[in-house]
């Protein structure tokens, strides 16, 4: 299993509507267990973000379908785990950190516009592919398991209410200190779950063999742990868990 070619790395999949708490799954898993991450979110993210530092106008996307395929063939990105609870993600594009501009809510819209476009996910295959390396991989999104890593080893599909996931948003914006609406966040949700659900290209959808876990009741820790002894179980001895 911890073979180090490149293919032979051991990959997770963790996929899941907006909200669903499978991006801090993901990073707590990754540092668990000492893999790589993949935020393919994050990837969605930077063509939007690009495009509108290009002058795009993303309420048309579909005709601008070639130039954002281009941009999103000629991406230098890294993403870096940290300590700092606050911000235990840190995405660089051409060494710029922009992890602030990405977590907007501003930016999941675009994101959920420029994912509905084949050419784009077509030229984000590749990339997404090279995050697969030894030790392993841990790669959070909507389509992992079902399109971009077919052959996981663990495929985690995370879910729960959109009332939650509103709720969960709200706190965390208000603990920051940003005035907003829950119901307006809840709407914004909503819309965001049909736009992916509804899309023709990789439309989101758990992987026949994934395992559903539905996290409305539950906190981080109790998901994290249901998903640590799932990867134990999948994966065997040969991934350990540090403390």
């Amino acid at each position: 299993m911890m073979a180090a070619g490149i293919t032979d790395a051991p990959v997770v999949t963790i996929d899941g509507p907006s909200g669903s708490g499978k991006g801090r799954v993901s990073q707590h898993l990754a540092q668990a267990y000492g893999l790589h991450l993949l935020d393919s979110g994050a990837l969605y993210r930077l063509v939007g973000l690009v495009a509108r530092r290009s002058k795009i106008n993303l309420a048309a996307t579909t005709k601008h379908e070639s130039v954002l395929s281009n941009l999103a063939a000629d991406f230098n990105i890294t993403f870096q785990l940290t300590e700092d609870p606050e911000e235990p993600l840190v995405v660089t594009l051409d060494n710029q950190d922009v992890t602030r501009e990405l977590r907007s809510d501003a930016a999941g819209v675009d994101a959920s516009r420029v994912a509905r476009l084949a050419g784009v996910r077509d030229s984000l295959l590749d990339l997404q592919h090279s995050f697969r390396r030894a030790p392993g991989l841990v790669a959070d999104g909507r389509d992992m398991g079902t399109v971009v890593f077919p052959d996981a080893e663990v495929k985690i599909f995370l879910t729960a209410s959109a009332e939650a996931r509103a709720e969960r948003r709200y706190k965390q914006l208000k603990d920051k200190g940003i005035d907003v609406s829950l119901h307006d966040l809840f709407l914004s949700i909503k819309a965001r779950d049909d736009q992916d659900t509804e899309r023709d290209v990789s439309p989101l959808m758990p992987a026949e063999d994934a395992v559903l876990i539905d996290a409305t009741n539950a906190d981080i820790d109790e998901v994290l742990e249901q998903i640590k002894a799932i990867v134990t179980k999948k994966l065997g001895d040969s991934l350990v868990p540090t403390p």
